[in-house]
């Protein structure tokens, strides 16, 4: 009995590690997946940009560069961007929540609204559960037309970024305008996820020869993407 005591109680913890992993591994299933966001609008600089994000809230930016319209001949474009991003725990979890309680995006989700030309957005999933997209100009699903905002929201944030770093490169005093445009955008919530341009901001703070102004905008931004 002393020496099937130590055996029948391996078996017993054996059989809990199985049960407890069978539970883990759904839960684990549950928060992986890839989302991705194409857009495209020929009037709009850039007119087609992609957005893709995995359930850690890494992803990837591509945007194409584009050509400024006349009277706008004087700003400063991104141009071409291709970066590895990463956003923050909270906005992913509502992107990944947002799909996966709009079946996947496996409906059509175009409202067929008569309402002004915005861009197409196609919103996709790719996961354990299952692959989906759909594509909208305007939808009358508040929830994916409040996804395709935010998200609009955070390509308006990069595209900040990129401008940011060729200024501080080719004209520092040209940052001071620029960085009030991302505070006002900031605080209006036209962009959002400010953390994601987080190193260039950090550069521009500690840049000496950036005017005091542009350097506590951008102390300032920082401090509120924390």
């Amino acid at each position: 009995m002393k020496v099937l005591l130590p055996r029948l109680m391996f078996c017993i913890s054996m059989m809990a590690v199985s049960v407890v992993g069978c539970m883990i591994r759904p839960a684990i299933a549950q928060t992986s997946g890839v989302f991705e966001i194409d857009f495209t609008n020929a009037s709009l600089v850039p007119a087609h940009w992609r957005l893709k994000l995995n359930s850690e809230g890494s992803g990837q930016f591509d945007a194409e560069g584009g050509q400024t319209s006349p009277q706008d001949k004087n700003g400063i474009l991104a141009g071409d961007v291709h970066r590895s991003i990463q956003l923050s725990p909270e906005f992913t979890a509502r992107v990944f929540a947002t799909a996966r309680e709009r079946k996947l995006f496996q409906f059509p989700c175009e409202s067929h609204m008569k309402v002004a030309f915005q861009g197409t957005k196609r919103l996709s999933y790719s996961g354990p559960e299952g692959n989906g997209a759909c594509e909208f100009n305007y939808s009358k699903d508040k929830q994916i037309q409040a996804l395709g905002d935010s998200l609009m929201a955070v390509e308006n944030t990069l595209l900040y970024g990129a401008r940011l770093e060729k200024l501080l490169q080719h004209d520092r005093l040209g940052l001071d305008k620029e960085m009030e445009s991302l505070a006002m955008a900031a605080h209006d919530g036209s962009a959002i996820e400010v953390g994601a341009i987080r190193e260039i901001l950090t550069r521009i703070a500690s840049d000496e020869q950036v005017l005091e102004r542009a350097r506590r905008k951008a102390r300032l931004l920082l401090t509120q993407a924390r």
